[in-house]
């Protein structure tokens, strides 16, 4: 699979590289975050996060004073398993070099089906800031290296992949709800499918293990 970055056009219809902020703090605090034996975790808020100057410049210039918590996504990925979207922008910053998986919301078609073929792959450099759209597709970031891992800091409205709201489900995007403000599509071959979650990516399950180096 091509690994494009995200300083080519190509990234354009999916986000941006934020300019202005100092990240050296942020990456010293995640840095002593120990990474997990095997696979990932995901912590909403990590008040050792939150604590760094960043976060304030965050809320107030890049989320234009909303409410906003600072967690992260750390440890090894190669796979794509599912995509998700919010009804706003993400933001994430790694410790290191660090692969997303990502398509567009228009490309999903009937039923909310979404072939994997639609989905690009993109390296974000250590210590950048990058906005992941509210209308791109995407799920925990992957390492860049073949065996390497990631710690990526993840920047979005408080409150955002809690609790699952109880509904009553009235169209067919209910169906997608997965966790608070998180709308999932999982690949059949995924844990989250196997746990529930709405089926909605047909093809293969992307694995980036071997464009690695």
């Amino acid at each position: 699979m091509y690994i494009y970055s995200v300083f080519d056009p190509e990234f354009k219809p999916y986000g941006k590289v934020l300019e202005g902020y100092d990240t050296k703090e942020l990456c010293a605090e995640m840095d002593k975050i120990v990474l997990p034996s095997a696979g990932t975790k995901y912590e909403a808020g990590i008040a050792s996060l939150e604590k760094c100057k960043i976060f304030d410049e965050l809320q107030t210039r890049a989320y234009g004073d909303m409410p906003i918590q600072l967690g992260m996504c750390w440890g090894r990925n190669t796979k794509l398993n599912c995509l998700e979207y919010h009804r706003d922008s993400e933001i994430n910053i790694g410790t290191e070099d660090f692969i997303l998986l990502l398509a567009k919301m228009d490309d999903i078609g009937d039923g909310w089906q979404l072939n994997t073929d639609k989905v690009k792959a993109f390296r974000v450099p250590a210590g950048a800031v990058v906005e992941v759209y509210a209308t791109t597709l995407h799920y925990a970031p992957c390492n860049a290296k073949k065996s390497g891992y990631f710690r990526v800091a993840v920047a979005l409205p408080d409150g955002t992949n809690l609790y699952k709201p109880e509904i009553e489900v009235r169209n067919s995007e209910d169906k997608l709800l997965w966790a608070r403000n998180k709308w999932l599509l999982a690949h059949p071959d995924s844990k989250e499918a196997g746990r529930g979650a709405f089926v909605g990516l047909y093809g293969n399950n992307i694995n980036i293990e071997e464009d690695l180096k």
